[in-house]
């Protein structure tokens, strides 16, 4: 069974809001003490949280559905109902989260503390008594709670590393993490022994930092060839690459200088990594004709300016001078470095018409209305209730909808679509008598209907 999963793919629900309450206030010698329906409750939210406690999604891999609680309804006695208890998802530095369905990237986590709320909780609805004004003293209504939102998105973890390991598969990389730090990897004599990356704690002087082991990467890793995406990600949050080389290689065409090469090439086709400083890393000396082979390319090297260590994680050969230059590079990369803060929140309102929705006639017979507040009121009416269509209606009058309508050429009869076309509700139009200036009837009903 995997114990290291870095994408996963969640099914998220946030809470419904609760219904209001439609409740008229009873007492003795007072048979109408007016409304007193109290509003429903908020819906959990769903929040993912930068934990430093958390390396991997294993979790949610086994539990990918995660639901927030739903809010009370509202009680007599202007009692309000309870807000549902938010849903907080612990995620490791360095989460990218995208919506699964489109692959657009909502946000990137950096930075331990940081919140993301990904799944909103549905309002609450009014109830009666916060209804109530001049003109209509006892709602016979409340208005329903909104559902929450429901969403699937991929969370992708990229491993947040000082110094990644990088190579063909069987250099030796799992070896050397080994010998620098307390990991524990698999090490084996095949390609691919390495599937996951491992990362190591390495001590140097005051210096500690992390190490990355990035499994191999061969020919064609940039366009996917052997998983190449899913490796090269772990290595873009990394502050330093070094080249591990295996010089003990027997397979044909493959030497020191053409194996970095061929990673270079596939560093470069990837992109975003141009900036990091390089290290050559020239394994397994241990070998004899292999102290042979690092000593001819050594200088080669160090021409194109890359700094060389000659080293053997079998006997740790080298691995001190490694490892403390290691520990330079990182304390000067760290001090080089800003302060890193909790990722910045930036809020982009949906862009609507001027009136705060839009009409848009479909065909000679069909119009399309979209909007926040229209489709809110949509979702909190109750339809078998008479009187909160017509206060729907009011409300609909008085925003501006139905002279958009008239301008638009609708008429008496036609459909009209509030919401998206499929999925939204859909009415026969009739221009709207308002109610103010129409007899109030019986508690529940509308005189207009």
């Amino acid at each position: 069974m995997a114990d290291f999963v870095d994408q996963v793919v969640l099914h998220l629900k946030a809470g419904d809001g609760g219904n209001g309450c439609a409740s008229v206030h009873r007492e003795k010698f007072k048979p109408l003490g007016g409304p007193d329906g109290g509003n429903g409750g908020r819906g959990g939210a769903v929040i993912l949280e930068v934990s430093p406690n958390t390396a991997t999604l294993l979790e949610y891999h086994h539990r990918p559905h995660r639901k927030a609680d739903n809010g009370k309804q509202g009680q007599g006695s202007n009692r309000d109902g309870a807000n549902g208890g938010d849903v907080i998802l612990p995620v490791p530095n360095g989460t990218v989260v995208k919506n699964a369905a489109t692959g657009e990237v909502l946000i990137d986590l950096v930075g331990v503390g940081t919140r993301y709320v990904i799944a909103e909780g549905g309002f609450g609805g009014l109830g009666n008594a916060a209804l109530a004004s001049t003109k209509r003293k006892a709602p016979g209504f409340a208005l329903l709670g909104e559902p929450g939102d429901a969403l699937d998105v991929m969370l992708e973890l990229k491993s947040v590393a000082d110094v990644a390991l990088v190579g063909f598969p069987s250099a030796g990389k799992s070896s050397l993490i080994a010998a620098l730090s307390a990991a524990r990897p698999k090490i084996a004599d095949y390609p691919f022994t390495t599937l996951i990356p491992n990362l190591g704690v390495v001590t140097a002087g005051e210096t500690i930092f992390t190490v990355a082991d990035v499994p191999g990467l061969i020919p064609g890793a940039s366009q996917g060839k052997g998983l190449g995406h899913e490796f090269l990600r772990h290595v873009e949050r990394c502050d330093m690459l070094i080249h591990v080389i295996d010089c003990a290689t027997m397979e044909p065409g493959r030497d020191p200088i053409s194996d970095y090469e061929v990673i270079e090439a596939e560093l470069e086709a990837y992109g975003k990594l141009e900036d990091r400083p390089r290290m050559v890393v020239l394994n397994k000396a241990d070998v004899p004709d292999a102290r042979e082979l690092a000593d001819l390319v050594k200088g080669e090297f160090e021409e194109r300016g890359l700094r060389v260590f000659t080293v053997s994680a079998a006997t740790h050969d080298g691995l001190r001078e490694l490892t403390f230059a290691m520990g330079e590079w990182v304390a000067a990369a760290r001090a080089a470095k800003p302060v890193e803060e909790p990722t910045r929140l930036v809020l982009r309102p949906k862009q609507l018409g001027e009136a705060g929705f839009n009409v848009r006639r479909v065909n000679d017979n069909l119009f399309q209305v979209t909007g926040e507040k229209p489709e809110r009121w949509i979702r909190q009416t109750d339809f078998s209730n008479d009187e909160a269509v017509g206060y729907l209606a009011d409300r609909l009058e008085r925003l501006g909808i139905e002279d958009q309508l008239v301008k638009a050429g609708a008429t008496a009869g036609a459909e009209v679509v509030i919401g998206p076309m499929e999925g939204g509700y859909v009415f026969d139009w009739q221009p709207t008598l308002n109610a103010e200036s129409v007899r109030q009837g019986p508690r529940g009903t509308d005189n207009r209907f």
